[in-house]
């Protein structure tokens, strides 16, 4: 009998059984309790960080506990894996986009796989492929016929060596998170979701969320926000007299 665990030789035939199993492909069952299980998806930007495998060890943890509860879960991975950064690195590294994304995806998935993650990798998705963001495509024109979309101009965090719109949660110390550039106050003309006409039923049904901790709901609840009060339209006198609304 062997004393000392050998990692590279016990995990690598572990995971192999998993994968011939197919151990966590997640099987239509309607007399089990389903839990979903979704950590954010990653850029596929070429290889993982140590913030990597903190936020996806946490969602393995919680999937394989539910899992350990008796529940049918799905825990499913991703990529985000559309948009100007990627795009950027690309063509700083002379690289077509496609060719970037997609071996950076392969590299960063044999990552997770060697990390163990209990993925239901059947149902892997990447979000540059056209049968995934044909239904985004899908969606924003339900929404624009609905008029629940709308354009106009607004000020937003510019970074000017990504060449994108940054949220305030992506300004660090006044940089971008991703190139360190420093950012600009810039106003652009962009399209916004009408979350408004929606906000006060999304401020009630955060107090339904038992459990959720309370910093949680006070971020999601400052997010949607409120605004109260009334439209007034003046009409002004000019110095000649003549009104004007």
């Amino acid at each position: 009998m062997q004393n000392l665990y050998n990692p590279q030789e016990i995990e690598r035939l572990v995971q192999n059984y998993w994968e011939e199993n197919h151990a966590f492909k997640a099987v239509e069952d309607s007399e089990q309790e389903k839990f979903y299980c979704l950590a954010m998806f990653p850029y596929p930007s070429g290889r993982l960080h140590m913030g990597h495998v903190r936020n996806y060890t946490i969602g393995d943890v919680i999937s394989r506990y539910q899992r350990m509860q008796g529940k049918n879960v799905l825990q499913p991975m991703g990529w985000d894996a559309f948009g100007l950064p990627a795009e950027n690195a690309a063509i700083k590294n002379k690289v077509p986009p496609a060719k970037w994304t997609y071996e950076n995806i392969d590299y960063m998935r044999a990552q997770l796989k060697r990390l163990g993650f209990a993925y239901d990798w059947s149902r892997e998705l990447a979000t540059c492929h056209p049968k995934y963001y044909r239904w985004e495509q899908w969606f924003f024109t339900k929404l624009f016929e609905k008029g629940l979309v709308y354009k106009k101009k607004a000020t937003v965090n510019w970074d000017p060596v990504d060449q994108t719109v940054l949220a305030n949660e992506q300004v660090i110390d006044g940089c971008g998170w991703r190139s360190g550039a420093v950012v600009e106050r810039k106003e652009i003309e962009q399209w916004f979701l009408k979350i408004t006409a929606y906000a006060e039923e999304l401020l009630k049904d955060l107090e339904k969320l038992d459990g959720w901790p309370e910093q949680v709901k006070v971020m999601q609840h400052n997010w949607v926000g409120r605004s109260e009060g009334v439209e007034i339209s003046f009409t002004i006198e000019k110095d000649h007299g003549e009104d004007q609304d």
